[in-house]
């Protein structure tokens, strides 16, 4: 966690120096939000549901890993999802960029790729969201779009809003940039169709979002996956060497989750937290003969130069069943409104 970071989910008292900026910055989120309800920036529309699973704070969440899952619960109902992603840290040379497993990380961004890898449906990076979104219906046919941390861009017309609240961290201080970690006032949670707490709802109070349907959901280890091999093993036994020392890097939104997650698993490491979405390099692995662990998202930077010291811990959402069933049920709505089942049984 940033030096930053610290001090908007502590409050520190010195923040309030930083009172005109937050005000600035709502204003401004205010006046783009206001362009696009009266027509002068355009929503485009697409012909098939789209999903948006963001967050109100910056920084992760775990709503990588229910996109995750989105997309195979749908793809094992019979549906063609897509994901659409801006690709952050990431920079391709043309765009919509389709993403398969040779695409080169640098070009797609760290999450596109592990999204790809994980749910194995077809996924599009574009900053242009509306473009990516319309890549994915012409060349690979999706039926549905889920569209990976595209709560606040609007250009993108959306059927259903998910918004992913840390269970851990909540809100922080629920103040705006750069005062807090909020991109958007607390308010904007009214807006939603449903909260997603991974693991609870920590700071949020009653009125947050009142009315919107509120569920849990965790985030298990699943199993052991040596990097360079790409061969599994179970969870519950580290396959690597016992007596080498364990180093576990991790450059995601909230590391701190991971390193818990292996003192869970009674993995003894020394820990190395970088920023979220660091680009790693070989020098950033430790000298052998230690243990190398680390999560998908960076596991997917590291592929070019992993050793077999290197092993990722791979991850998965576990929403709790009333979601299951709140979810199957909004799409039993799609395909009643828009006819999506029937386009789906002529092709």
């Amino acid at each position: 966690m940033t030096p930053i970071e610290r001090a908007w989910y502590r409050n520190a008292p010195w923040l309030a120096l930083l009172a005109p900026l937050e005000a600035l910055y709502r204003a401004g989120v205010q006046r783009r939000r206001r362009a696009f309800e009266d027509g002068r920036r355009e929503i485009w529309k697409a012909p098939v549901p789209v999903v948006v699973v963001g967050n109100l704070s910056v920084g992760g969440t775990g709503k990588s890993p229910l996109v995750a899952w989105l997309a195979r619960w749908l793809k094992a109902q019979g549906w063609r999802p897509g994901i659409v992603s801006r690709g952050y840290g990431g920079k391709a040379p043309t765009y919509p960029l389709l993403v398969d497993d040779r695409t080169p990380v640098e070009h797609c961004g760290d999450e596109p790729l592990m999204l790809a890898l994980q749910s194995g449906v077809a996924v599009a990076v574009d900053p242009d969201r509306p473009r990516a979104a319309r890549a994915l219906i012409d060349t690979r046919g999706c039926d549905v779009l889920l569209a990976d941390d595209g709560l606040q861009h609007y250009a993108l017309g959306r059927t259903l809003e998910l918004v992913v609240i840390d269970g851990q961290r909540g809100l922080g201080n629920r103040r705006c940039l750069p005062r807090g970690p909020l991109r958007e006032p607390v308010e904007r949670l009214r807006e939603a169709d449903a909260l997603v707490g991974n693991g609870g709802f920590a700071g949020l109070q009653p009125e947050d979002g009142a009315g919107v349907a509120r569920f849990t959901m965790r985030i298990a280890p699943r199993v052991w996956r040596h990097l360079a091999s790409g061969a599994t093993y179970p969870v519950e036994t580290p396959p690597f060497s016992t007596g080498v020392p364990v180093v576990a890097l991790a450059g995601i939104g909230h590391p701190q989750r991971f390193f818990d997650t292996l003192d869970a698993l009674g993995v003894a490491h020394r820990p190395r937290a970088f920023g979220d979405h660091h680009r790693f390099v070989a020098t950033d692995l430790p000298p052998a003969p230690a243990t190398v662990v680390m999560t998908a998202k960076d596991g997917v930077k590291c592929r070019a130069f992993a050793d077999d010291r290197c092993w990722v811990l791979d991850i998965e959402a576990l929403p709790e069943p009333a979601f299951e069933h709140w979810w199957a049920g909004c799409v039993a709505q799609w395909d009643a409104a828009t006819g999506v089942e029937a386009a789906k049984a002529r092709s």
